[in-house]
């Protein structure tokens, strides 16, 4: 196994470890703000053709 690389299931259980503890381990979308794309994280607003925040420079988790 390269160095680095996590065996399988090991992302399965830290994501539980974290989800037990209150932490979301869902990717990370756009807020929906009337007709407009909102940023999560610094609340900027953006046209629905918007592929990442012009204000802060967050994008989307894939």
């Amino acid at each position: 196994m390269p160095m680095g690389a996590t065996p399988t299931g090991a992302d399965d259980v830290f994501d539980q470890f974290l989800t037990d503890r209150g932490h979301e381990t869902e990717p990370v979308g756009w807020d929906q703000n009337r007709r407009k794309k909102q940023c999560p994280d610094c609340g900027g607003l953006h046209d629905e053709a918007a592929t990442s925040c012009t204000v802060c420079g967050w994008t989307p988790s894939r």
